[in-house]
């Protein structure tokens, strides 16, 4: 194939993507608001900047190198909170009962080192550095949620 055949074909194939993305949007924001695809986006955009608060604030308990490396930090957590976490969560239970629940915010450390683990760019220094960090992300992505309306 010709070098503008291939052009014309990567033109065709965006333009397919995008308006594909734009049915899903429609589809998603029918559903409503509260589950439809802009709430995916914006609580994406709030873990996002959560992450980019504690890193600045804390810069000995998690380190971020770009926006995009908590973007994508963000994105993981996300798949991993809803993935691997119940999974682990089960398998602890007996731990997590005993603990009182304290156990889970072992858990979500973890979860947190993972993605750190994952995601070029993003860093979290040692386990208490994921513990606590795991902790201030869940509270300024709380406090930011409150200001998004329902």
């Amino acid at each position: 194939m010709g070098s503008q055949t291939k052009q014309v074909l990567e033109k065709r194939e965006r333009k397919e993507l995008i308006l594909r993305v734009k049915v899903i949007y429609i589809r998603a924001s029918k559903s409503g608001f509260k589950g439809g695809f802009m709430f995916f986006i914006i609580r994406l955009i709030i873990n996002m900047v959560a992450i980019l608060i504690i890193a600045y604030l804390f810069p000995g308990l998690i380190g971020v190198d770009s926006f995009w490396a908590a973007l994508v930090s963000a994105f993981l957590l996300g798949i991993v909170n809803a993935i691997i976490k119940p999974i682990l969560v089960f398998f602890t239970l007996p731990i997590t009962i005993v603990t009182l629940g304290l156990f889970l915010l072992v858990i979500n450390g973890l979860m947190l080192w993972l993605v750190s683990v994952l995601v070029r760019g993003f860093h979290v220094y040692g386990f208490w550095g994921a513990v606590i960090g795991a902790i201030l992300i869940s509270i300024v992505s709380w406090v930011l949620s409150r200001f998004v309306p329902k």
